[in-house]
């Protein structure tokens, strides 16, 4: 299968080296970034440089490959997604956007390829792991699903690190959330929500960001009574964000937000993702509740030291990939996240990295 990956950045390198360790895709990396481009052509990785932003140029550059990767930021995902409808290659993204998704499930109505957005870690592994636990109900009454990408040794005031995108993270602190209150689905506030819980031993808040759902509103709507999706932080870190974006008025100028977060907060290798995501309701006549945790640290990867940001939503990306390769997926339309088996998932030689297992990128796919 021949893959092109529009967007050479942190993720974008990732998700090359993966699915080409495996021997099982021809990848090509596409960007306008010259020196981006340059770090993978030494690593053996062919590129093409194109304006992501020009969708006749990356629809021209598409020719002879059957799947296209956007790991390029939100607000280019419609163009990109056009680019690849136009092409008539398979489309898989990364985005949290809300927007974009709706835009990208019209642009599938119809389509003989297909199209899947929110591949990575949230959206993406959480929506399919929450429905995997919900459909073990009879009926639901509450899922609430956290996710964080946190430094290991937090040591500023935000106790935080930039671990990803500074764009795609102030967009979800930025934007309205969807949630399920009293068996409706709504729209409620970001930053609003704060709750604390602790996990081994460490102290923990969590409150409302956008995008981290995906379609999981829509698929249990009218099947379960609450359901919530909030970021966590370290302790005081929501209070900090509310002061710079609310009462500093930037959530109206992010482009100053984005230059003050990228000259004074560092970015970091040592970080950990954490999972925690619980679903109560009825079954066999009891109330009864699972839990489910995951704390993913930084290691080793194909050879490459990568974050545990980095292997996570690789990972999810080049797991999904793998089963629709297999065709253990819909081959065209639209195709949301809840699609996939979780068993699935997490038996794949990239899906592995959710259990801690160290990728074996070469261990053989069984193709039908």
């Amino acid at each position: 299968m021949k893959v092109a990956i529009a967007g050479a950045g942190l993720i974008g390198q990732t998700i090359a080296h993966m699915l080409r360790e495996t021997g099982d895709y021809e990848v090509a990396a596409l960007d306008r970034d010259a020196r981006a481009l340059d770090a993978l052509t030494a690593q053996g990785i062919p590129t093409v440089r194109v304006d992501s932003g020009d969708a006749a140029a990356l629809r021209g550059a598409l020719e002879g490959y059957d799947v296209l990767i956007n790991a390029l930021p939100y607000y280019l995902a419609v163009n990109v997604a056009s680019a690849a409808k136009g092409a008539g290659v398979h489309y898989f993204d990364l985005t949290e956007d809300v927007r974009a998704t709706h835009a990208i499930r019209a642009l599938a109505e119809g389509a003989d390829h297909a199209f899947m957005p929110q591949c990575g870690l949230a959206p993406g592994f959480i929506g399919i792991a929450a429905h995997a636990l919900a459909s073990r109900f009879s009926e639901i009454r509450e899922v609430k699903m956290r996710v964080g990408a946190l430094p290991q040794f937090p040591t500023n005031a935000l106790k935080y690190n930039l671990t990803w995108s500074v764009d795609g993270l102030i967009n979800e602190y930025c934007q309205p959330c969807e949630a399920i209150r009293d068996s409706r689905t709504q729209w409620v506030q970001p930053l609003e929500g704060l709750e604390h819980f602790s996990l081994d031993g460490v102290e923990y808040e969590a409150f409302n960001t956008s995008g981290g759902l995906g379609t999981l509103c829509e698929t249990l709507s009218g099947r379960v009574e609450s359901l919530d999706y909030k970021s966590v932080r370290y302790p005081g870190h929501r209070a900090l964000m509310q002061f710079l974006l609310e009462d500093l008025r930037l959530s109206g100028d992010r482009d100053t937000l984005k230059s003050i977060m990228r000259r004074a907060i560092p970015s970091t290798e040592q970080d950990v993702v954490l999972i925690f995501m619980t679903v109560t309701g009825m079954r066999n006549g009891q109330l009864v509740q699972e839990v489910f945790t995951r704390k993913i640290f930084a290691k080793t990867v194909c050879g490459m030291p990568m974050s545990a940001i980095q292997i996570t939503t690789a990972g999810s990306m080049c797991a999904v990939l793998d089963l629709f390769r297999e065709k253990r997926l819909p081959q065209a339309g639209f195709v949301r996240q809840e699609q996939v088996s979780l068993p699935e998932f997490l038996a794949n030689r990239f899906g592995q990295v959710y259990e801690g297992a160290t990728l074996d990128a070469r261990a053989p796919v069984a193709v039908v």
